[in-house]
């Protein structure tokens, strides 16, 4: 039955489902249409709702663009490629290729998202070279799955922005420490039942599937290192080139960076925030390339890879600004939170997060629209102010497997569309709805 389910999602989206950039256009229709329907709003106003936002996120696409690049930067470090090189001699066959490459990417994305993302990625490529009749999409598709886990960990959004003392709702709920989200006995629940459960699911979809997606690609034989770039001799170099090609300068700056991060743990004790993990990554990548020239080549290839989401982020923070001007995302958590109990709650502001992320995939951006309408529920109805964060949280991170935004830097570096890997998405979207749920509704 599961290989019938899976090959009809897969059919479908390969079918049906467009390029990612369309996929956000399209959306911006639906809303559009939906605002005019269902609210108030004029068609003249849901233009001018969407012209209004389309340049809001600025600052924060430019943050989340950094989170890919620096993450990228840091993962393809000879040190850290070293490290995959080695893990990905841990799979001899196809069945161990899918287990390892999902367990470590939901390790990775617990780290950091942007960086999970890409190490996904890249040790999905590496054991793809050792294992080459392992089937491509369904690895590609296990790398991302690993994402998933990401806004339980050290690099999400919503628990890291309320564990700030002036986020935008510190005087109705203040400071919440991320003891009481990212450490509380739910959240370790279930990111400990997906980080197993979910590497036996993409063994499960592997043993099922046949020869349904076997789409290994050429470039898998090729090797492309940032020494491949560096010039043939120090002999060779003009002053300019001898100083791009400085290890001193480049570990000047690194324990310049180092110091500050020091600085700001001694000041602030274990605070991460999307800045410092930033910071981390950056200072840590000039370090770890040795030279700038290394470290500029890195750059060169990260950038692209963060293409897709600098010119897609305007479009979404136009379709932020239409759900939020017209009243329809209010409208939405409105009608979840009006079927609520104390005991439902979380789970429907769970569901409502996860149908808000098609229109708004960005955790902090989400935060901003369904907070105000969350948190006073929340109150009211006598649930934790911690919980209903982290179900909001969870929500954005559920529907990212069928949200195909975040899903363009691993599907860059992996040389694959959206449609390649989302019939398989699909499934563990399924899966991981039953253990999320379970935490919300039981735990604390």
């Amino acid at each position: 039955m599961l290989r019938g389910v899976t090959h009809f999602f897969d059919r479908m989206v390969q079918r049906f489902l467009p390029d990612a950039f369309l996929f956000a256009i399209l959306l911006t229709f639906v809303v559009f249409g939906l605002g005019i329907a269902i609210t108030d709003s004029s068609p003249g106003q849901m233009v001018q709702f969407w012209g209004d936002g389309f340049w809001d996120l600025l600052a924060f696409a430019m943050q989340m663009s950094l989170i890919v690049v620096t993450g990228y930067i840091l993962a393809n470090t000879p040190l850290v490629k070293s490290v995959l090189s080695k893990l990905s001699k841990l799979a001899r066959t196809p069945a161990q290729a899918i287990l390892l490459v999902t367990f470590v990417a939901g390790l990775a994305c617990l780290v950091n998202y942007g960086f999970g993302l890409v190490v996904g990625a890249l040790l999905a490529i590496h054991v793809a070279r050792r294992v080459p009749n392992v089937d491509y999409r369904l690895l590609m598709a296990s790398a991302y799955s690993g994402f998933l886990l990401w806004h339980g960990g050290l690099s999400a959004s919503i628990p890291l922005t309320i564990a700030t003392e002036d986020h935008f709702l510190a005087d109705s709920i203040g400071a919440i420490a991320i003891t009481e989200t990212l450490f509380s006995e739910m959240n370790i629940f279930i990111i400990v039942t997906l980080l197993l459960s979910l590497p036996l699911l993409n063994l499960w979809l592997l043993k099922s599937n046949g020869d349904l997606s076997k789409d290994n690609r050429d470039f898998l034989k090729e090797e492309n290192t940032a020494e491949q770039h560096m010039a043939a001799t120090t002999s060779d170099m003009t002053p300019a080139e001898r100083l791009e090609n400085s290890r001193i300068i480049s570990l000047l700056i690194g324990l310049l960076g180092l110091l500050f991060i020091l600085y700001h743990f001694m000041r602030s004790g274990f605070e991460l925030n999307i800045n410092i993990v930033n910071f981390i990554f950056l200072f840590l990548g000039i370090l770890f390339h040795q030279t700038p020239r290394r470290f500029l080549n890195s750059i060169h290839d990260a950038v692209q890879n963060a293409g897709g989401i600098i010119i897609q982020f305007p479009f979404y923070a136009g379709i932020m600004g239409m759900m939020v001007a017209s009243g329809l995302s209010e409208q939405m958590s409105n009608w979840f939170v009006s079927i609520s109990t104390e005991f439902t709650f979380p789970l429907f502001a769970f569901i409502s997060a996860g149908i808000v992320n098609f229109f708004v995939p960005s955790g902090g951006g989400q935060w901003a629209v369904q907070a105000p309408i969350m948190v006073p529920a929340a109150l009211d109805l006598g649930v934790s102010t911690a919980k209903t964060a982290m179900a909001v949280a969870w929500g954005d991170a559920w529907t990212n497997m069928i949200q195909p935004f975040w899903a363009l830097p691993l599907l860059a570096i992996a040389g694959l569309k959206v449609k390649d890997i989302m019939g398989f998405c699909v499934i563990i979207l399924f899966w991981s709805f039953i253990p999320i749920s379970i935490g919300l509704l039981f735990l604390h």
